[in-house]
């Protein structure tokens, strides 16, 4: 449920009833002519017209349904995922026509639209008489009934006279009373007609396993090129230094007897290269888990993380536990992603960090008041971040207007221990 549907206040019902009015003044006309030509469409394809038109026609019926699909999720909440079938690319009218209707996903869309033109109709108009049909019985007890027809029925009151007048205010009272409860309410009954028709459980299921398919190559893909990248770093690095301190040492038990001062020389570098060398392999393991992560938390990481960077930064923890492991290192990295970008890049002198856990989900934000222009595009390190938090059905958001401030929100869905 929306907010809109848990409040009754004056501009709560006056958003719903104006809602309700644009979708009854779309939903007719709009389902009406897609149905219409959608029959005309389908009547013509044995003579052949059917073909080159029934592409176009139906195109446009999804492309109003999936509109209706978006004003669902936006003003009620209530989210429809399309699950067309893809067509092939370069197909042509016969391949597009029979392709189409051999998707469910059409028929679904074609059993909408008479629905839509009349239940729905009756649905979305409901919340905006509900709040408006009053208004009548208000503006009859204050003097309209003089100007009307003998015997005026407001409702089941007959209007003849100033008492009468007062009954239809009376009555007109009790209408604003439901309105305050059930306006709202209607226009949710609207959106929740349009998934029952349109929703397709087993669509759903497809467009999960679509997203969890896509989730699952990402990640392997990403485990891939992390290995490659620690198998570089071991080689190119610690792995190089630890062969020198070999050879060196050879060297010295060569040198021992005849050349001390050298060996000594030797020594020292030996030791100076083991120590870069296991200063390496710790940046190595911070980089794969940090300890501090493992030791203490997400909340702590994450301090420590802002500690290192040159920008001020301000960071507010509300968890009351840990989340599980995986989720801890995917939220710690995406942030520190995040961070890298707007030091980077931004250009700002200041950064917020927001960690708090509720109603089953984390949600890091991350603000920042450098220039803006984030955006999340292929090969960004927005991009590898979203497909990080998709492996666990996170998601993440980006505000970041030309000027500024940029605001990254990430929500991974988890409990905490």
């Amino acid at each position: 449920m929306t907010d809109d549907t848990k409040s009754g206040r004056p501009r709560d019902l006056g958003i719903a009833a104006l809602r309700g009015l644009a979708l009854a003044l779309v939903s007719l006309p709009g389902a009406v002519l897609c149905f219409v030509l959608s029959l005309v469409s389908l009547v013509l394809i044995p003579i052949g017209v059917g073909i080159v038109t029934t592409p176009w026609v139906l195109t446009g019926v999804r492309i109003f349904a999936d509109w209706r699909r978006v004003l669902a999720a936006e003003w009620g909440g209530v989210r429809i995922p399309p699950t067309y079938r893809a067509l092939p690319k370069g197909a042509g009218p016969w391949t597009r026509t029979f392709g189409m209707l051999r998707d469910p996903a059409t028929w679904r869309d074609l059993l909408w639209l008479p629905v839509d033109m009349t239940a729905g109709f009756i649905t979305a108009v409901l919340p905006a008489a509900l709040v408006v049909y009053p208004l009548e019985g208000f503006a009859i007890a204050a003097g309209l009934w003089r100007i009307l027809p003998d015997g005026y029925w407001y409702g089941f009151v007959r209007v003849t006279d100033q008492t009468s007048a007062l009954g239809a205010a009376a009555l007109a009272l009790v209408l604003l009373f439901f309105a305050h409860f059930f306006t709202a309410r209607l226009l949710q009954v609207h959106f929740l007609l349009t998934r029952a028709v349109l929703g397709s459980d087993q669509g759903e299921l497809t467009e999960r396993v679509r997203v969890l398919t896509e989730t699952r190559r990402d990640a392997v893909d990403t485990s891939a090129a992390e290995l490659r990248r620690i198998e570089r770093d071991l080689h190119d690095g610690a792995q190089a230094r630890l062969v020198a301190v070999g050879m060196d040492l050879g060297t010295i038990e060569m040198l021992l007897d005849k050349d001390p001062a050298k060996a000594k020389q030797l020594v020292a570098e030996a030791r100076r290269s083991s120590a870069e060398a296991l200063a390496e392999l710790r940046d190595l393991v911070r980089g794969i888990h940090p300890p501090v992560l493992a030791e203490r938390g997400l909340g702590d990481a994450v301090r420590a993380l802002a500690l290192r960077l040159p920008i001020a930064t301000e960071v507010n923890v509300e968890l009351s536990g840990r989340a599980e492991a995986p989720v801890e290192s995917a939220a710690y990295f995406a942030v520190s992603e995040v961070l890298t970008n707007a030091v980077k890049h931004a250009g700002g002198d200041r950064i917020w960090i927001d960690l708090h856990h509720t109603n089953g989900m984390l949600r890091i934000g991350v603000t920042d008041n450098g220039r803006g222009g984030a955006v999340i595009g292929a090969g960004s390190g927005l991009a590898g971040i979203e497909r990080r938090l998709g492996t666990f059905d996170g998601v993440l958001a980006v505000s970041s207007p030309v000027g500024g401030p940029t605001m990254v929100t990430m929500e991974i869905p988890c409990a905490l221990s």
